[in-house]
């Protein structure tokens, strides 16, 4: 469904006087009758602007606060659906992708409060709740939405089980957002329907980023004992995937019997470096809430043998044996298979408040290697990181790649050799690459990869490769970058995401992915996967929201964007950990 033309700021409806609502002096009974037409014009008119300003002025009242640690943040609540609709689509014309920059620019900054409330609520009321609310309606209680079949969906990374992926995915979202009662409906849910002793094989990887991740977030924002609870109970059903010969955990597990093993085309049984690399977060917080030191031993038995092992050129391979120990194809990538271990690195030290120096100097390490080998830059001066394939740099970048140009700027601060200025540059380049791979397709929505060769650059050349699934990771680059440089590119460029994705993704039933960015006229995928609720919207909320909220000074959002707050060094002691006492 595309939605309607945007309306002009102007063209705003506003209640006005009413007729016979009069209160003149009675001596203007001696004016001509088109005196009095003209006068009621002006009155008019002057109550019309009266009443706008008053409208559009913050209420208090509808202002919810977060208590738990969130620097008193109020976040702005619009109370109807409607409401937010009508007035974000006025408000948004004036600042189109195609406006001159400049002049846009300065019209940004007088009227900056006024456009971001508009934005959130568009973003939060409008987009989040129609996705919400589409799938309270047709998939409740199942893993992800079919949004044009109007039915319940689920793949095989959840297994033949029906545990409510979209609602423990959206928590932290709602409650972000202020969508305290859809919060309440979900958090009721998870009381009386989130069961882990089903006969169902779940991927380790996924249910820890978004169950576990999400309910834990969902514990540190709320404080609802609940989230906590069913955290660790499903931390327990996965420990029986790291009984294997080396402790590098299988990819899959079955939940009910602990039996483990690992996906079929994976290198020769390999495990996956991205998901055995993409624990630790998450493994950490549940000792430190639960005093049980075996989750942060697993995660830091994977982070020694590791470093033991020999790395061709620096780089770390995507398969790793978890039988042998060996590594498997030698295949690195910044995307996906190997995209979250790195940026696990970098979040373990910052997670640590910059204590966990071993985890720092191996992240410093691993970029070094992946500056020298992967990153190059096009014939057309696009920066890009390409994948390393037996020797042989493969010249095409990932979606999911996209991430890397926050991971950049996020760590920039703390990089050896004063380099921060460095890679914020090249978090900006990155960023500005993958925005090209948006802006060149019909949709202005990026395809799944793109390539660097034969005269093409930022563009996908299979068909296989030319769909977006509503994916985050672009946006959550120009998150970071808007964070760290405040540099308003980014934010117009989020909203074109948002006016792309509002036109083009939206159907009657919630949101859905496209199969070809480059048509005009795209068939869906019929999937709104749970990420969008946890990730993209939640990062388009982020790009428009004050830096106030979820300061990254005390939060590090897990790779499904579920916060987790700082350890600070002198609240945790975990067992065995020589940097964090």
């Amino acid at each position: 469904m595309t939605t309607p033309a945007l309306l002009p700021l102007s063209g705003r409806r506003i209640p006005t006087l009413s007729p016979g609502a009069s209160s003149f002096p009675h001596h203007r009974a001696t004016l001509r009758l088109s005196e009095k037409f003209i006068l009621l014009l002006i009155l008019s008119a002057f109550i019309t602007l009266c009443f706008g300003a008053f409208f559009f002025l913050p209420d208090n009242s509808k202002h919810k606060r977060f208590d738990f640690g969130l620097e008193d943040v109020l976040i702005p609540h619009i109370e109807s659906e409607k409401e937010a609709r009508h007035s974000s689509r006025q408000v948004i014309h004036g600042v189109g992708a195609h406006d001159d920059y400049g002049a846009r620019g300065k019209r940004w900054d007088k009227q900056q409060g006024e456009k971001l409330k508009l934005m959130l609520h568009f973003i939060g009321i409008n987009m989040m709740k129609h996705a919400w609310d589409s799938y309270r309606q047709y998939g409740w209680g199942h893993n992800e939405l079919k949004p044009i079949a109007k039915k319940g969906h689920s793949t095989n990374i959840f297994g033949n089980s029906q545990m409510g992926a979209t609602i423990v995915d959206a928590l932290d979202t709602l409650y972000i957002m202020g969508l305290h009662d859809e919060f309440k409906d979900a958090q009721e849910w998870i009381e009386q329907n989130l069961d882990f002793s089903v006969n169902a094989e779940v991927s380790v990887f996924e249910v820890n980023i978004r169950f576990i991740g999400g309910l834990l977030a969902a514990y540190y924002l709320s404080g609802q004992e609940v989230f906590k609870v069913k955290a660790v109970q499903l931390a327990e059903k996965l420990l029986p995937a790291f009984n294997t010969p080396t402790g590098i955990p299988w990819a899959m597990v079955n939940l009910k019997s602990g039996v483990g093993r690992n996906w079929g085309w994976a290198s020769a049984g390999s495990s996956i470096l991205a998901e055995f690399g993409t624990l630790h977060m998450e493994f950490v917080h549940l000792t430190y809430l639960t005093g049980n030191p075996a989750y942060y031993q697993k995660v830091m038995h994977i982070r020694k043998l590791l470093a033991k092992m020999d790395r061709p050129n620096g780089l770390y391979p995507n398969y790793l044996n978890p039988r042998t120990g060996r590594w498997g194809q030698h295949h690195t990538s910044v995307g996906g298979l190997g995209d979250s271990f790195y940026e696990y690195l970098l979040k373990a030290w910052l997670m640590s408040d910059k204590t966990d120096t071993e985890a720092r100097k191996t992240y410093d390490d691993a970029i070094e290697a992946i500056e020298r080998h992967l990153i190059r830059k096009s014939n057309g001066g696009l920066t890009f990181i390409g994948e390393w394939k037996n020797g042989h740099l493969e010249r095409k970048m990932g979606h999911l790649t996209c991430f890397a140009g926050g991971m950049f700027a996020l760590g920039a601060d703390g990089s050896p050799d004063d380099k921060a200025g460095h890679y914020l540059q090249l978090g900006a380049e990155i960023a500005h690459t993958c925005h090209e791979s948006y802006d060149r397709t019909v949709l202005k929505l990026g395809p799944e990869a793109f390539k660097f060769d034969s005269g093409l650059e930022a563009v996908a050349v299979r068909q296989n490769e030319k769909y977006y699934i509503l994916r985050p990771e672009v946006i959550e680059t120009y998150w970071y970058m808007w964070r760290f440089t405040h540099d308003p590119k980014y934010r117009q460029w989020g909203w074109e995401a948002v006016q792309a994705i509002d036109k083009y993704c939206r159907v009657s039933g919630g949101f859905s992915g496209v199969k070809d960015v480059y048509s005009s006229n795209p068939t869906y995928d019929d999937v709104q996967q749970s990420f969008f609720l946890a990730e993209t919207l939640k990062y388009l909320y982020l790009l428009f929201s004050s830096d106030e909220l979820l300061p990254l000074e005390n939060w590090v959002f897990n790779t499904e964007a579920h916060p987790l707050p700082v350890l600070h060094q002198g609240n945790i002691t975990l067992p065995g950990s020589e940097t964090q006492r």
